[in-house]
């Protein structure tokens, strides 16, 4: 018996399915969005997303690590791949401090 083929959406899609996106409240911040978007499409970067959401303090920090992370996924050999130096990097960029 064949299986069905499913579809996926590309990496870095910027357009949700429509049930993902009720899934979210309106009032969800920006970050709080590209985290579940990051999420919606690989699962399995769970681990890497909740480093960056815990362990970048600011908020704006966060957001912006996140998306280094995201478009790092698209490109082989990105640094950023590591949540560790997409935290770096974006505490560099927005000047917030280095925390360990």
């Amino acid at each position: 018996m064949n299986k069905p083929t499913t579809s996926r959406a590309a990496r870095g899609d910027d357009k949700l399915a429509a049930h993902l996106r009720a899934s979210l409240p309106a009032d969800a911040r920006a970050v709080d969005v590209l985290a579940f978007e990051i999420l919606a499409l690989r699962r399995d970067l769970l681990p890497s997303v909740e480093r960056i959401m815990n362990t970048s303090g600011e908020v704006e920090t966060a957001e912006r690590a996140l998306v280094l992370f995201r478009d790092s996924l698209s490109i082989a050999g990105d640094p950023n791949r590591d949540p560790r130096v997409a935290i770096a990097n974006a505490q560099a960029t927005t000047g917030a401090a280095t925390e360990s």
